[in-house]
């Protein structure tokens, strides 16, 4: 395994862990997954360049496009329930009573 893959795969695995292991905050909660994705986008650029295929080039713009699509809907959603609970710790929030 290259030097590159290792720390692409041992960034993903932080994030993940951090996302499963640190759930206070909603806001901590889409920064790992802003992690994770930013690290998915770098592995597809990679093996995209790496391949030389005109086709595959495509494809790490279109990823980037769904996580910013992905970042603003976590945002919104993180100030509607922050303006409507007062808190964004994920234990008080129920998603049941909404």
């Amino acid at each position: 395994m290259s030097p590159m893959m290792f720390s692409l795969f041992l960034t993903f695995t932080l994030s993940l862990l951090g996302f499963v292991l640190n759930r206070t905050h909603l806001l901590s909660a889409l920064l790992c997954l802003e992690g994770m994705l930013l690290t998915l986008f770098l592995a597809l650029s990679l093996w995209a360049k790496q391949l030389d295929i005109i086709l595959y080039l495509s494809l790490p713009m279109l990823m980037l496009t769904f996580s910013a699509c992905e970042a603003a809907t976590g945002l919104s959603l993180m100030i509607a329930t922050a303006r409507t609970h007062n808190t964004d710790h994920l234990k008080n929030l129920n998603l049941l009573q909404c």
